[in-house]
């Protein structure tokens, strides 16, 4: 397949789970001379489910008619599935690289920090094989407690049934490390926050630019526009911290509803993808067994106007579809879809 393209060598890929402390990781990155980035772009999810690659479920079109019609198109091109990935690539690098320009100081590299593209890893090393990657890999119990109490009030049985997170993103993501399709870089975020200097100059080696030690304070550049990411840990400190280390093992030990939770997805991941992960089976629930049950009280939750909104959120979609505000916003959306449709 050809690889000429003009961004192949300007793009670094930060993939990594949600809550695995990327958002963290991509504010130190974007406060080094040579890395820009913006909150979680999301321009290749959407490419990556067009239905070409029979990865869409419902659409608001005939999904598998489009999806024939396509491949039947592509089939006939030229240089057939190389013409389609070039065309999506082109329409990529014209963004990358348009966003790139609006930065100061002509940085080298544009940084795309979106956890979803740890699902389409396939496609976007085909996209882009010659890319920087860094993966970011957190213990997969701190992931999730993490996604439960930041987006489900520590509903842990409402936050799997919405996503499995682990199941998901565990094998992806080890398969990834594994097979290496790419230029890849492993980091843990455990040692991201115990030395965060190191992990930063790792990753400026890695990247082949200066090692600007400073950026771990990452609070001195402001990310750019607005968008998804984490306003509510990495906003309240200034530098990496090791304060949420241990949290889900104290909160785990307290709960066997949410260690079931937690046990059950990790049961149905398979022993080598948590050892490529870094967290082998065998010590996985070491961090419960240290767990002084005497201080074992979790961390009191920090009220904020993110956490209130989150709170607020997470109450109001509770049980939506069989509540009355539910059927009143059926109605309004019916009716404004038929407003609109003119």
């Amino acid at each position: 397949m050809t690889t000429t393209s003009s961004m192949q060598d300007r793009l670094v890929f930060l993939i990594g789970p949600p809550r695995s402390g990327s958002t963290l990781l991509m504010r130190i990155l974007n406060a080094t001379s040579q890395i820009y980035s913006r909150p979680e772009p999301h321009l290749l999810t959407p490419l990556a489910h067009l239905g070409f690659w029979r990865t869409v479920d419902d659409a608001p079109f005939d999904h598998l008619q489009a999806q024939m019609a396509v491949r039947s198109f592509v089939d006939d091109l030229p240089g057939g599935q190389t013409n389609y990935y070039t065309a999506c690539r082109a329409y990529t690098d014209h963004l990358y690289s348009q966003m790139l320009q609006t930065a100061s100081g002509q940085p080298r590299y544009f940084l795309d920090k979106t956890p979803a593209n740890g699902l389409i890893l396939p496609f976007l090393t085909q996209l882009y094989p010659k890319a920087h990657y860094i993966v970011l890999t957190r213990h997969p119990a701190a992931i999730f407690c993490s996604y439960a109490n930041s987006f489900f009030d520590g509903d842990y049985a409402a936050a799997v049934k919405h996503n499995p997170v682990l199941s998901r993103y565990v094998p992806a993501l080890a398969t990834f490390l594994r097979d290496k399709p790419a230029p890849i870089l492993h980091v843990s975020y455990e040692g991201l926050v115990a030395d965060p200097e190191s992990t930063l100059a790792s990753i400026c080696a890695f990247l082949d630019i200066p090692n600007e030690p400073d950026a771990v304070n990452y609070d001195q550049v402001d990310v750019d526009g607005k968008g998804l990411g984490d306003p509510i840990g990495v906003g309240q400190h200034s530098r990496p911290v090791t304060s949420s280390v241990g949290k889900w093992a104290a909160e785990l030990a307290q709960s066997t509803d949410k260690f079931d939770v937690v046990a059950k997805q990790l049961a149905g991941v398979d022993s080598d993808d948590l050892t490529v992960w870094g967290y082998p089976t065998q010590t996985l629930w070491d961090p419960m067994a240290a767990v002084d049950q005497a201080q074992a009280a979790v961390s009191k939750k920090t009220w904020n106007r993110y956490a209130s909104r989150r709170k607020l959120l997470v109450w109001l979609r509770r049980d939506i579809h069989n509540k009355w505000l539910g059927r009143l916003l059926k109605k309004i959306r019916f009716v404004c879809n038929v407003l609109l449709r003119g």
